[in-house]
């Protein structure tokens, strides 16, 4: 109850900031960009007095203060004219916002449920496919924070600084230390951020197309249930296998439809292999979305208060999800060279808003930019060229043909897609396509991380907008055909052969389930955070299945190469250490001095890593818990006494 209350805090204190800076939005918009900035500024100001009092209950007090006089200065600050009131323009797109938030709030909910460590009768934890990969390094984010010295630490890898964007698990953090479980610390968060997605996509979507009720949802279906043509490879031919393809969606690990490597289908279903695993990447569209919507309000209204606020807004973006404020940051040079071209009675005002919207981004995120981002892709020499992006994999050459690659990952509605980018001018949204084509050619020539996968981040900043262009040029055609009698099977034709990959693909989702823990290793996760301190480190292998460093938040030497390696860090060292003590105790017991360890964890996961000589470890350090699976051995005591020796 408390974390609920604290949330509606600052939830309530954005509404009524918003409503005071910006009075003649609609209310539906000020509302939606009340509650988002709520949320950014719950997830930011915690952070921010971390590293004044540390990540602790003081500097969420204090963050309430701070969200406080926010309000007071918004107050001060505020736009005296009178507020827009509820139109028939509001009802409307509140009609087609309820079609899209509320049946897809209610999926997001029971994926978060059952995809977040969901706990059975035994004991153990359960997830979901998607999150089997990337659960466990979120939860050893939220864990690890919990009264954290700031700037953070990253406990998968000894002595590194934590240079992932954590504001959206931090979120799940302050959750947790103001009383909820650890569950539903994850989960509510979770929902609540998948809600503000699927507002802000139909808002953004009327703001670029007006309040076409059919048009906002067939952008929302378009782009939320997407995943190409790659049904086609499972229905091809299915008769002769007696469908055992499409069976197999429902029952193969990642044989989704949408999610298809071998197959070059890579542009994975939205809510399925993003949304719901990738938490980062759901804050950073959360707050993001909003961010889109004050730039292009901004510039066609001439606002220069929206444009400060969206500046202040940017700002906060970097430790959100980096990707999105990339994708911002593009968006923004094509958006505001169009509209310099554009508005050519207002060229002056064009620049003067562009100038003050840049110089505060610089000033106030390129420090977090050069910090991490910066550190994490240029020093660990994941930047590199590459044109189209992973069909033209590791630049060995094209797997299937350009414009192919892109109709079966993107579906159908590419090409409608080509065709609105065709008259973009002519139906006014030039520059909505500039800011999309430097998304592109940007994600589709130069890579930013390891996995060149990743990218995939940057794409689906323009295909949110390229879904609308599509919606928005479907009508048009839709319109055209007005009396022809197959307009609308033609048109349901079209929507389900652009939806059913992904449709299937969330269907396997919501029917998956996979053990993540064993009730051995829970208990064993339940005994180290009760029995052991915050600071303390452990030893253990490389297991990405680690209740260590996730259920406990404990400091571990060297976590999965799931992680460290595609966070571009370097490990072998650690690694090395960690097999050279586990296999050779008596010869390696300075790894032990070296890294300042606590304590030795000894699972079926180092048995079965390691030949782990187990027989000198039980003579030579306390065995403090065992359970059928696990030993954990208290190392200092017995540092101690062979340095005083």
């Amino acid at each position: 109850m408390a974390a609920i209350f604290y949330t509606a805090i600052f939830l309530i204190s954005g509404v009524a900031v918003i409503r005071m800076q910006l009075p003649k939005k609609s209310p539906l918009e000020r509302v939606f960009l009340g509650l988002a900035l709520g949320l950014l500024l719950e997830m930011q100001l915690p952070a921010l007095l971390a590293y004044l009092f540390d990540f602790t209950l003081t500097a969420h007090f204090a963050a309430a203060g701070a969200m406080m006089l926010i309000v007071a200065l918004a107050y001060f600050l505020r736009d005296r004219s009178r507020p827009a009131a509820f139109s028939e323009y509001d009802r409307k797109t509140l009609s087609a916002l309820a079609v899209i938030v509320i049946p897809l709030t209610a999926l997001s909910a029971y994926l978060q449920y059952t995809h977040m460590i969901m706990p059975e009768a035994d004991g153990s934890y359960w997830c979901g496919q998607s999150t089997y990969g990337d659960l466990c390094m979120h939860l050893s984010f939220i864990t690890s924070m919990e009264n954290m010295a700031f700037p953070p630490t990253y406990n998968l890898l000894y002595g590194t600084s934590l240079s992932y964007p954590y504001l959206a698990d931090s979120l799940s953090t302050t959750m947790l230390m103001l009383g909820m479980d650890l569950q539903i610390a994850v989960i509510f968060p979770g929902t609540l951020l998948m809600a503000m997605v699927y507002a802000g996509y139909g808002l953004l979507a009327r703001q670029i197309m007006g309040s076409r009720q059919k048009a906002i949802i067939a952008a929302a279906a378009l782009f939320f249930f997407n995943g190409g043509l790659g049904f086609l490879y499972d229905f091809d031919m299915a008769g002769r296998d007696h469908f055992e393809k499409v069976r197999e969606i429902f029952t193969g690990y990642y044989k989704t439809p949408a999610n298809q490597p071998d197959l070059n289908l890579r542009f994975s279903n939205v809510i399925a292999d993003l949304m719901i695993p990738q938490r980062a990447l759901l804050g950073g569209w959360a707050m993001g979305i909003p961010a889109l919507m004050l730039l292009i309000s901004s510039a066609r209204e001439r606002s220069m208060r929206q444009t400060l606020i969206l500046a202040l807004w940017a700002s906060c973006l970097p430790m959100v999800h980096t990707h999105t404020f990339l994708a911002l940051g593009l968006f923004s040079g094509g958006f505001l060279l169009a509209r310099l071209c554009m508005d050519r009675d207002d060229r002056a005002g064009v620049l003067l808003r562009a100038g003050a919207y840049l110089g505060i981004v610089l000033v106030l995120a390129l420090p977090q930019v050069l910090g991490n981002a910066v550190r994490q892709t240029i020093e660990g020499g994941s930047l590199r060229l590459q044109f189209n992006w992973v069909n033209n994999s590791r630049g060995m050459g094209m797997i299937d043909g350009y414009l192919w690659f892109w109709v079966k990952n993107a579906g159908l509605p590419f090409i409608l897609v080509i065709c609105a980018c065709l008259e973009a001018r002519r139906r006014g949204h030039a520059d909505i396509a500039a800011g999309m084509a430097a998304v592109f050619v940007v994600a589709e020539t130069i890579l930013f991380q390891p996995n060149e996968y990743d990218n995939n981040k940057l794409f689906y900043i323009w295909f949110m907008f390229a879904m609308i262009l599509a919606a928005d040029y479907g009508s048009v055609i839709m319109a055209r055909l007005a009396g022809l009698r197959g307009r609308y099977v033609l048109a349901s034709l079209f929507m389900a052969a652009s939806m059913l990959s992904g449709g299937l693909s969330i269907a396997r989702e919501a029917v998956s389930g996979y053990q993540l823990f064993s009730a051995s290793a829970v208990e064993a996760g339940r005994w180290i955070r009760e029995n052991t301190g915050k600071n303390d480190v452990f030893m253990t292998g490389q297991q990405h299945i680690n209740p260590v460093c996730s259920l406990a938040g404990r400091q571990i030497i060297c976590g999965s190469d799931l992680y460290v390696f595609f966070h571009g860090l370097d490990y072998s060292s650690q690694a090395a250490d960690c097999q050279r003590f586990y296999e050779f105790p008596q010869q390696n017991e300075y790894v032990l001095e070296m890294y300042d360890v606590d304590y030795l964890y000894v699972s079926d996961y180092e048995r079965a890593e390691f030949d782990v000589n187990l027989e000198y470890i039980d003579e030579h350090y306390d065995l403090v818990y065992q359970n059928p699976d696990v030993r954990i051995y208290e190392v200092r005591d017995a540092r101690a006494a062979q340095q005083g020796e």
